[in-house]
């Protein structure tokens, strides 16, 4: 949970307060404690999020490269969720609101915090994200290679994009017996692998919200007994015939435990992946690596850049499957980075060990 933030320099604000007033407050660093109506709140928010936007539009020009762009793009992010942050909600000690047409957050702050420890402060952005995680998890996304609904947890990244999940589905599948799944988040690629005929199953992560999630997937599927789930490790022991991972695609800081799934400092999942990999493959197996270019065409890194870390880790490249994205964002014209996301292709690399490695 975000740290109390009940300082002296915060002051109340409530229905009167302007748009504009909230907004100038915020920029200059001081906090809002709302007191008004909840949803005059979400109202404010949004009015606060409006002018920031205006703002950015007016600063954020396109780089002289792809990457000055992103790291434009980033910055503009990180200061709305700054600005944005600043606008809090008091919770009581059993999580409830005291605010006038309060929705009962009680049960989703347990998901995302845990047990109440007395009464707290936290930006109404991040409580409305609680609220909408609480939502996704009751309802549950829905997997067509499953034919069912995988259930995320509040901070475990959803799998709303679909195409990586549609690789896996489609991709040749020899008799492999056993397999692991480094990063499985909600263990949906562990769950399709299994679907598939894969008999046994090792699903790891580091984080813990998502070796929780995982296990609650793998239950509700009826696939406990056949994907065990351990961590906090990238690797379990031992070896398998397949072991697939989809790290996060952009090497750069997360700035959120949400942003895990997609930020990865100097992409350290994807180098502890290719450097272990051959010492956990069976004879003949495979390792799938699911993994978009965004990267390469934001010009964080090249792509000899990954042929010569999967060369230097004792691989060869034996097939690789292509898909194009399908997300809204690649269709969004306004979005500084719409090229890049428009031309953007996730690919399942079918590795193996070299000869003589």
């Amino acid at each position: 949970m975000s740290a109390n933030r009940w300082t002296e320099n915060t002051v109340v604000a409530d229905d009167r307060t302007r748009a504009d007033t909230a907004y100038r407050l915020a920029c200059e660093g001081t906090a809002l404690l709302w007191r008004g109506d909840f949803h005059n709140g979400r109202h404010l928010l949004a009015a606060m999020g409006r002018r920031i936007d205006r703002v950015d539009r007016k600063r954020l020009r396109t780089g002289a490269t792809a990457a000055e762009t992103f790291r434009q793009y980033r910055r503009a992010r990180a200061h709305r969720a700054r600005v944005l942050g600043r606008l809090l909600v008091r919770l009581e000690e059993d999580y409830s609101l005291a605010v006038r047409r309060a929705p009962d957050v009680r049960g989703a702050c347990v998901d995302a915090y845990g047990p109440p420890q007395g009464p707290s402060t936290v930006p109404l952005r991040e409580l409305l994200g609680v609220i909408g995680a609480r939502q996704w998890r009751e309802k549950g996304v829905p997997v067509a290679a499953l034919g069912a609904r995988i259930h995320p947890h509040y901070g475990v990244f959803s799998p709303v994009r679909g195409e990586y999940v549609d690789l896996v589905a489609r991709a040749p599948l020899p008799t492999f017996r056993t397999a692991f799944d480094l990063g499985t988040g909600t263990g949906v690629l562990a769950a399709v692998l299994a679907r598939r005929g894969v008999g046994r199953l090792v699903a790891t992560d580091i984080g813990p919200r998502a070796l929780v999630c995982a296990r609650d997937n793998l239950g509700r599927l009826g696939l406990a007994e056949r994907v065990r789930v351990e961590g906090p490790a990238l690797y379990p022991d031992g070896r398998a015939d397949l072991v697939v991972c989809n790290p996060p695609w952009i090497p750069a800081r997360p700035a959120s435990e949400l942003d895990l799934g997609v930020y990865d400092a100097g992409g350290g999942m994807l180098h502890g992946f290719l450097a272990s990999l051959a010492d956990h493959l069976e004879a003949a197996g495979e390792g799938w690596l699911v993994l978009s270019d965004l990267a390469e065409r934001l010009g964080l890194r090249t792509r000899a850049d990954l042929l010569a870390e999967i060369e230097a880790a004792g691989l060869r490249v034996r097939d690789r499957l292509d898909t194009r994205p399908r997300h809204p964002r690649s269709r969004d014209t306004g979005d500084p980075l719409h090229a890049a996301r428009a031309a953007e292709v996730t690919s399942l690399w079918r590795l193996g060990v070299a000869e003589g490695s």
